[in-house]
C-alpha cells in the first residue's frame, strides 16, 4: 500500500458515504490520516505532494472545473490545518469522531466548520463529472 501511495500517479480520495447511520471511519479520517501518518510521520511524500494528490490531481482527472487549486476564479474549497497536529481519530466504534488539527473549513467560500464543530452553513453542491484530462 505504501508503494502505491507513493507513486506519482496515485490520487487520494474516499468513498465514505455521509448518509450512512454508521459510516466507515474513512469518511472522517482519510485525509487527516494521509497528512498525519503517511506524510508527516512516515514521510512517504512531501506536504505539497500529499495536498496535490488530494486536490488538483483528482479535480483534473474527474473534470471538476475551477476546483483543486487556490487561484482567482476558482471555488474557495479550503481547509486550514496544523500540519504538526493533524491526525485521524475516527474508529469503527466511534466512526464520526472528528480529526484533530483542523482549524477551519470553507466550502465554496463559506465557513462551514471550525474546530468547535459545524457552523450550520452548508454551501456544498453536487458536482457532475466533467471532461477528463
Amino acid at each position: 500500500m505504501r508503494r502505491i501511495l507513493r507513486h506519482p500517479a496515485t490520487m487520494i480520495g474516499s468513498d465514505g458515504l455521509p448518509n450512512d447511520p454508521r459510516p466507515h471511519p474513512r469518511l472522517w479520517g482519510t485525509f487527516p490520516r494521509v497528512l498525519g501518518r503517511y506524510c508527516r510521520e512516515e514521510k512517504l511524500f512531501s506536504l505539497p505532494e500529499a495536498i496535490h494528490k488530494m486536490t488538483e490531481m483528482p479535480a483534473q482527472r474527474f473534470g471538476l472545473a475551477h476546483r483543486g487549486r487556490i487561484r482567482e476564479g476558482y471555488y474557495a474549497d479550503l481547509v486550514l490545518f496544523d500540519p504538526e497536529k493533524i491526525a485521524d481519530k475516527a474508529t469503527f466504534s466511534d466512526p464520526v469522531r472528528p480529526a484533530v488539527g483542523i482549524e477551519r473549513v470553507w466550502v465554496n467560500g463559506v465557513l462551514s466548520y471550525t474546530r468547535e464543530g459545524g457552523t450550520g452553513n452548508r454551501s456544498g453542491r453536487f458536482l457532475p463529472r466533467g471532461r477528463t484530462v
